[in-house]
C-alpha cells in the first residue's frame, strides 16, 4: 500500500479525515492512516502491559494490540460508550504490530480545509495537529503515528 504511505506523510493541513468521539469530544485522525473500523468486541488484557493499551483482539487472524486514546491524552471520565475499534495500518507502529483504539463512536469521514485548522495549543505538538473550527465547535485533529511511535 505504498500509495497510502505517501499520502500519509504529507505534511499539509487538509484531506480526508475520520471524526470520532472520546468522551463529550470529536477527534478525528487523518483517513490515510485507517485500515478498517469494527465493533469493540471482547478485549484480552496483558499483564504488565502499559496503561494505555487495554489488551489485545484477534481481528482476522491478526493479534492487535487495543490501545485506549483516553488513556494517552488524558481524557477523565473513563468509561464511556466505548464501540467501535478505529483500525490503523500496521505501518504507522512500527515494531509493534497492528493497533486499534477504542473509541465511543465513529462519526464520519468529512474533507478538512487546511484553512479551517489551526495550531495546537497543547504542549504535545506532535501527537495534535492542529484544531478543525467548525459551525457547532471544534475537532481536535490528532497523529496516530506520532502517538504509536513515541
Amino acid at each position: 500500500m505504498a500509495s497510502g504511505t505517501q499520502n500519509a506523510a504529507r505534511t499539509a493541513t487538509d484531506g480526508q479525515v475520520l471524526e470520532f468521539s472520546l468522551g463529550e469530544e470529536t477527534y478525528c485522525v487523518s483517513i490515510d492512516y485507517v485500515t478498517e473500523i469494527v465493533d469493540a468486541g471482547e478485549v484480552t488484557a496483558v499483564p504488565n502491559s502499559p496503561p494505555h493499551v487495554r489488551g489485545v483482539m484477534d481481528l482476522r487472524g491478526r493479534t492487535t494490540s487495543i490501545v485506549d486514546p483516553k488513556v494517552v491524552f488524558g481524557i477523565g471520565g473513563g468509561g464511556g460508550a466505548e464501540r467501535r475499534i478505529i483500525v490503523f495500518d500496521p505501518a504507522i507502529v512500527d515494531d509493534q504490530g497492528a493497533a486499534g483504539w477504542l473509541v465511543d463512536e465513529v462519526y464520519q469521514v468529512v474533507h478538512v480545509d487546511g484553512s479551517d485548522v489551526d495550531d495546537s495549543p497543547s504542549r504535545d505538538q506532535d501527537a495534535i495537529h492542529g484544531v478543525v473550527k467548525r459551525e457547532d465547535g471544534f475537532v481536535i485533529w490528532v497523529d496516530p503515528k506520532a502517538v504509536h511511535s513515541g
